[in-house]
């Protein structure tokens, strides 16, 4: 061209509607000129043009061009474009020269029959029966409209059955109704929304496909997938209802239908209508269908008069108008996502004119008085018109042609209008608009903008002619999980309010994944919410964890009340027990029972599960809707009950209870533990419709034990081992955990590539972790650094994610980097290569253990694959490692294959942690005795099998501890009373005024050493916690005495009873009636008597004597993560008015501690 700037163009017309694949360029022949950059816009007209985006994404329309004037640089379209003329805007071109270029369009032929629809026609199309029952539906069109409006498609029966098509406010809006049953407690409606700013003349391909209840709505390649809501499978529709009444219509007349009226009819082109193969914009062109409806019926589309201007934010127009004249009076229609935006800007004889946008509001500013029109949220995207005339002293406002929106308002200004509506060097007030406009008007009349266009009139600069290039970056919804989507002109922003989700685009769960995962966070039994897939698509529930054993159960409760009563039946005699869902929907059971290591289900049905002629008259349906006539205590196939199995039913003729069919209620009970057949969905009991016959039914919960993912891991023993899996589709969003642990300073994680992108995580040194992709805008990179090495053979949490809005990288959930997408540029990951775990090609291998590897919620088995992968073994060890100091209170952290336990058998504590006390309440007279075995005895205890691997004997101490908890109001009374075979003993009573007392008598003494601490009543009903401890050489306490305890014998609690010679001080002043109150956390040098007291399954040498009631003593467990000393009333360092009392001397003593902390 003679000129070169960005308003040039290079237009092909193709002659007829062509299917484009790809296009070619190259530069001027032999010289230094090309094009670098370029725009491809299309069009069916030769208006209203339309910018082609690559990969369907909304920020990518520019095309690379070529780097010098003779190679040939293609570009297949990723998505064919159907069109007649092609035109190519150049962006950028060579530096040497000027704008170059040689292009060559492929593609084929296309053809297809064309229906314009003027608003009052109607193609009726009746099916060759009187009633469809269908089964399966596919339906496709493709349209183009400009009204924002209008019935598509509609058909429907007599039970109430419907589909239809429609626009609604520039959204396509399918509603489906297969049917609600009898009792309408089971709704059919479905709607469901698609698109978006479908009233821009252009074309859309839909398709429609059914079976069942699946339903997949396609607009424009983007596919939503759906269930219908009710419980039908077919779309019951009638040949004809009435006289005037049309079964299946396309852009049927409102009144036609009693559902839609008032709705309005569709304006605009279809082509390729197509129902169930049946090609009906070929019927009505061959007149075998009804077209009697429409006034003038054509088979092409009837061009639209609008002239599009498309701005962004440095574009402006300037229009001539009447000049001096005395009336100002300026029309226009527009859209945008901006709630703020200059309109229109004009300069009077004594002042200016502004009309713009602000927070979604139009408002006039006319020689700084400011009057706002009160209807808000004009920046939807939708086309408004706005109306301004002003005279003297007068001045109106009017949206959308809405009379009742007109503000009038009386200003004394004298208007005087120049040739043009100016842009002078004042910038005006707000912000430049975004968005398109049309329809212009300037003094009642339409601006010629062909005329602006071909320079005659006007002026313009950076403004898009003929065409309306905005784009809804809300459709398709990058919000997941039912994130809101709002947007600006550049970008768009999710709400994740009341999702039970997080993050830019609502990505990441904010609930673990199991109850497993809530345990090693510390958390203790309770209600919990969990998301078994994590960011995939099944949504959080609510659950029940069981934390108090080793292993870890959760519960999930149903809404099926027990006992329910099954007293009639439908016409096949069934009654179907639907209600007997979770409170979780049945696929995130599915999906979550699969991660089990061990499922329970408790069902009993106190009915007649009869047989008739060896079909069952009741059966439950399962996982995959699958039929299941097997009950608990049997298995499946065999088709009987418990007492069927053990053979000893009621009626030995039949294999349950309830096939007696006797008058008095029988029941068939068990659990059903078949993993693969769980959950239970649905009950169907039958032959309950007789007189007299009557069923109860009860679906208990579901009980799931532990979570197979989270322990799920693989050691790589060899740089070059590693793990392949199928490819990660992870296109616009991408999220991956996974722990770690390793002695290796680098390696790396994972990687998968594509043609050009790609995405990896490594360890590339000992303190840094990498997250790098590609899209294909060049390599992105994220890194984040610990302060501590992370090749400690410790476990190590790598958190990564990647949308269109941003990438994340985090490290055990303290470090973080986070990485802005782009504003421009692509956003799909496409990877083609294996998925490989633990190395890639080229690369580093990784060293050590990866555990719970999951990507897009789902965990990838590891295991099973490392089973039949060299250099690679299943499972890790070395747990204890990175979790032994969860186990509290002395526990021995035991290594497992999947995992590790506390052993809290030297512990006065109990539970996963050993955080859980033990105790109990004393009632009066109550005593625990734990006897120390004598050497002798020791052979015959070694033949009992024993939870407690170690059972003190008799022998002399030089060191001892004695640890408890209590609370009493009652004194006097003797807590703990240690004995021995000679008069050495220990001894810590409450006094009469409540006070402590500890009694030391070592070495024959005559008389014991007492601690007397007088500073407070103890005996107040709150928890204290004592420590006594005594180190052999530790002088804190000046007592001259032995430096042994010599044959300690026995611990007593709560009270003495044993014979010999005993302090009698202990026994006239203390040891009756009793100490009445409660005990936990007893220990005396790793033994704990009184735990050993209450728990059954240990064998030790303790006996008890009175009512002994197991209680916490009003303490709260531990946990992983304590809450705060200053907080604690048990914690030994927590601040409070009653400092610890330790009494100093400087030589061969007893040290006494003695901590009280009150509550």
């Amino acid at each position: 061209p003679g000129d070169t700037d960005r308003y040039q163009w290079l237009q092909v017309d193709l002659g007829t509607r062509k299917q484009v694949t790809f296009i070619a360029t190259q530069g001027r022949y032999s010289s230094s000129d090309w094009t670098t950059q370029y725009r491809l816009l299309y069009s069916d007209t030769g208006k209203n043009w339309r910018p082609y985006r690559q990969d369907g994404d909304i920020w990518v329309s520019a095309f690379s061009g070529n780097s010098n004037s003779e190679s040939v640089v293609r570009h297949d379209l990723q998505h064919a474009i159907i069109t007649r003329y092609v035109r190519i805007i150049p962006l950028e071109w060579s530096e040497e020269g000027r704008i170059g270029l040689r292009v060559e369009v492929y593609g084929c032929s296309y053809w297809a029959d064309v229906i314009n629809f003027e608003g009052q026609g109607v193609i009726s199309y009746r099916f060759k029966m009187k009633k469809m029952k269908i089964l399966k539906d596919v339906i496709s069109l493709k349209f183009k409209t400009t009204a924002s409006n209008g019935v598509l498609l509609h058909g429907e029966g007599q039970q109430g059955d419907y589909i239809s098509l429609e626009l609604k406010r520039s959204k396509l809006l399918l509603m489906i109704n297969l049917g609600s049953n009898q009792y309408g407690s089971i709704l059919g409606h479905t709607s469901v929304t698609s698109g978006s700013l479908l009233d821009d003349d252009h074309w859309h391909s839909v398709i429609i496909e059914r079976y069942r209840r699946n339903v997949n709505f396609t607009l424009d390649r983007h596919t939503q997938h759906f269930r219908t809501n009710g419980e039908f499978d077919h779309l019951d529709l009638d040949y004809e209802v009435g006289h005037s009444f049309i079964v299946y219509c396309l852009s049927g007349y409102s009144f036609c239908f009693l559902p839609y009226q008032g709705r309005e009819n569709f304006v605009g082109c279809m082509e390729g209508i197509t129902y169930n193969g049946d090609n009906i914009t070929n019927l009505v062109k061959r007149k075998k269908i009804d077209t009697s409806s429409f006034r003038n019926l054509t088979f092409s589309c009837s061009e639209t008069h609008s002239f599009p201007l498309f701005f962004n934010a440095t574009s402006f127009l300037r229009l001539p108008g009447l000049s001096d004249s005395d009336t100002l009076s300026v029309s226009l229609s527009f859209r945008t996502w901006n709630p703020s935006g200059l309109l229109l800007y004009t300069a009077l004889a004594d002042g200016v004119v502004e009309v713009g946008l602000t927070e979604g509001k139009v408002t006039v500013y006319i020689n700084v008085t400011q009057k706002k029109n009160m209807r808000s949220g004009l920046n939807d995207g939708q086309w408004h018109n706005v109306y301004l005339h002003a005279l003297e002293n007068c001045a109106m406002l009017t949206i959308d042609g809405d009379e009742a929106s007109t503000v009038r308002t009386v200003i004394p200004i004298q208007i005087r209008t120049g040739g043009y509506f100016l842009r002078t060097n004042t910038p005006p007030a707000q912000r430049s608009f975004q968005g398109c406009m049309q329809l212009i008007h300037v003094d009642d009349q339409l601006a010629d903008l062909v005329a602006v266009e071909q320079g005659n009139m006007g002026t313009f600069e950076n403004v898009s002619l003929d065409m309306c290039a905005i784009i809804d970056r809300c459709v398709p919804n990058h919000c997941e999980h039912r994130g809101r989507c709002s947007q600006t002109w550049d970008s768009f922003s999710c709400s994740c309010n009341g999702t039970g989700y997080t993050g830019a685009t609502c990505h990441t769960s904010v609930y673990e994944q199991s109850c497993e995962e809530y345990k090693h966070l510390g958390k203790t039994s309770g209600t919990y919410w969990i998301d078994p897939d994590g960011s995939g698509p099944v949504g959080p529930f609510k659950v029940n964890c069981n934390m108090t054993e080793d292993k870890v159960w959760t519960t999930v409760r149903n809404n099926l009340s027990p006992q329910t009563s099954v007293t009639g039946s439908d016409l096949e005699g069934k009654f179907c027990a639907d209600s007997c869902c979770y409170f979780a929907e049945g696929s995130p059971l599915t999906w979550w029972v699969g991660r089990a290591n061990e499922r329970h289900f408790y069902c009993a049905d106190s009915c007649c599960c009869c047989f008739a002629e060896g079909s069952p008259f009741t059966w439950w349906v399962g996982r995959a809707n699958e039929r299941h006539f097997y009950w608990g205590g049997s298995g499946p196939g065999i088709q009987k009950c418990a007492c069927g199995i053990e053979r000893n039913c009621t009626d030995p003729k039949y294999y349950c209870n309830c096939d007696a069919d006797q008058t008095r209620w029988r029941e068939d009970a068990g659990l059903l533990v078949y993993k693969d057949h769980l959950p239970v969905s649905q009950v169907v009991v039958g032959d309950t419709n007789r007189a007299g016959s009557e069923a109860k039914l009860t679906v208990g919960p579901l009980r799931c034990q532990g979570d197979g993912n989270y322990w799920n891991a693989a050691s790589f023993n060899t740089p070059g081992s590693y793990l392949h899996f199928p490819t990660f589709q992870g296109e616009t969003s991408a999220d991956i955990s996974f722990y770690f642990k390793t002695s290796s300073s680098y390696g790396v994680f994972l990687e998968n590539l594509g043609n050009a992108d790609f995405i990896r995580l490594e360890l590339k040194a000992a303190t840094v972790v990498s997250f790098s992709f590609d899209v294909g805008n060049g390599l992105v990179e994220l890194s984040v650094r610990s302060s501590t090495p992370l090749n400690d053979d410790q476990w190590h949490r790598v958190v990564a994610e990647r949308n269109v809005k941003e990438a994340v990288l985090q490290l055990d959930g303290h470090y973080k980097e986070v990485r802005p997408a782009p504003p421009q540029g692509h956003t799909r990951l496409e990877l083609y290569s294996q998925l490989y775990v633990g190395a890639s090609g080229g690369q580093r291998g990784f060293l050590g253990c990866i555990r719970a590897l999951k990507m897009n919620g789902v965990t990838l088995d590891l295991e099973e694959r490392a089973k039949v992968t060299p250099g690679v073994k299943p499972g890790c060890s070395g747990h204890c490692t990175s979790y032994g100091q969860h186990c509290r209170n002395g526990g021995q952290c035991m290594e497992k294959y999947n995992g590790y336990s506390c052993d809290c058998t030297l512990t006065a504590y109990d539970g996963p942690f050993c955080t859980e006390d033990v105790g109990g309440y004393f009632e009066s007279g109550t005593l625990v005795r734990y006897d120390f075995l004598p050497e002798r005895g020791l052979p015959a205890i070694r033949d009992v099998k024993s939870l407690s691997p170690l059972l003190p004997t008799e022998g002399n101490l030089t060191q001892e501890e004695l640890v408890f908890s209590f609370s009493t109001s009652n004194a006097p009374s003797i807590l703990v009373y240690i004995s021995s075979r000679t008069q050495d003993y220990l001894a810590v009573v409450l006094r009469h005024n409540g006070t402590l007392q500890i009694r030391y008598s070592l070495g024959g003494l005559r008389e014991p050493f007492t601690i007397d601490l007088d500073q407070r009543n103890m005996a107040n009903g709150q928890p204290h916690h004592i420590n006594i401890s005594r180190q052999e050489r530790n002088v804190r306490l000046q007592v001259i005495i032995m430096r042994t305890f010599n044959l300690v014998k026995t611990i007593f609690l709560g009270k003495v009873f044993e014979t010999g010679q005993i302090d009698p001080v202990l026994i006239e002043k203390y040891n009756t009636p009793g100490f009445v109150g409660c005990l936990s956390r007893v220990n005396f040098n790793n033994i704990a008597p009184l735990k050993a007291a209450l728990r059954s399954g240990i064998v030790a040498p303790v006996t008890t004597q009175g009512i002994l009631v197991e209680s916490n003593c009003g303490a709260s467990p531990l946990t992983i993560s304590p809450m705060a000393a200053a907080n604690d009333p048990w914690h030994m360092d927590s601040g409070t008015p009653m400092e610890p009392f330790i009494h100093t001397v400087s030589w061969d003593s007893i040290l006494v501690v003695l901590r009280l902390v009150p509550s």
